[in-house]
């Protein structure tokens, strides 16, 4: 990765360039804050349009299906025409947490058939930093004319893994990785799921290291990954159906979709294990393992 410039998926604040076809999600949500309505209401970029994870990005949870599954296909394609978002929309998103939560709303809008979607890097720290507008308030948001729901069709454009898929990848030749922080995987702590430690075989590439001090994607990417044997050879395809040797899971499908759009910056093609930890801990027949060592 070169020092000038920021790779796709990802975009600097300087290139956020407004237009008709042009939205920006502003999808302020954390694990110990998952409203950031109030925080939004406070400072948002000019025209970016709140978006709930827990509504919007996510279906109800459930013990079968983790705390954040996703969302029928159709419901979504459907608040995003609601919006006036189509295939051929540009769209920007952004949170205040170094972009783990945009993340989700940029693989669910690549999910969903946009194409041109972009993660803001930094947030909007880097906004701010760069010295441009923020605004207070909520009668801002600008008025966009929903579109024919039939403006998408086929299916899901990004690929994804089950259960049994996810755990079978270590085996079969691919790489299974483990977004967490190194104490959940390790199973020393395990504050949100009902069984500490990891996928068998799974290796470790905290999500939370892949930024810097600054919340911008860090230069040494591409060192983290290879060094758990994820080479930009490994991946393979790039549209929902093709076959990837890289999986990616963290708690529960949310933090995991900044890595997939990490790993894109690098070429390599992953697939979303979206049920994630919450889902595979909590069947009772599913073999974990604990420690450093994959397992």
């Amino acid at each position: 990765m070169s020092a000038d410039r920021v790779p796709a998926p990802f975009v600097a604040a300087a290139d956020v360039v407004g237009g008709s076809t042009t939205h920006v999600l502003d999808v302020r949500w954390r694990l110990d804050q998952p409203d950031g309505r109030a925080d939004f209401t406070a400072r948002h970029i000019p025209g970016s349009v709140y978006v709930d994870l827990d509504t919007v990005l996510a279906a109800p949870a459930g013990p079968d299906t983790g705390r954040h599954p996703l969302p029928q296909l159709d419901t979504f394609r459907m608040w995003l025409v609601s919006n006036g978002i189509g295939p051929q929309s540009r769209v920007i998103v952004l949170d205040d947490w170094d972009g783990l939560a945009a993340g989700r709303a940029w693989w669910m809008l690549r999910w969903a058939g946009v194409g041109d979607a972009s993660i803001l890097d930094g947030g909007l720290a880097a906004w701010i930093s760069d010295g441009r507008p923020v605004v207070s308030g909520t009668d801002d948001t600008p008025t966009t004319a929903p579109l024919d729901p039939g403006v998408f069709t086929g299916g899901p454009a990004m690929p994804t893994v089950d259960a049994d898929e996810a755990a079978a990848l270590p085996g079969a030749g691919g790489v299974l990785v483990d977004a967490r922080i190194a104490p959940r995987y390790t199973g020393e702590q395990e504050p949100m799921d009902a069984r500490p430690g990891h996928i068998p075989g799974a290796v470790n590439v905290a999500v939370t290291d892949l930024t810097d001090d600054a919340g911008r994607l860090s230069r040494d990417v591409a060192q983290r990954f290879e060094a758990v044997g994820v080479g930009s050879a490994v991946g393979v395809g790039s549209a929902a159906g093709a076959s990837s040797a890289v999986g990616v899971y963290c708690g529960s499908g949310v933090t995991a979709c900044f890595e997939v759009a990490v790993l894109e910056t690098l070429g390599i093609a992953a697939a979303l294990y979206p049920g994630s930890w919450s889902q595979y801990c909590a069947q009772p027949q599913r073999v974990i393992a604990t420690g450093s060592d994959p397992g």
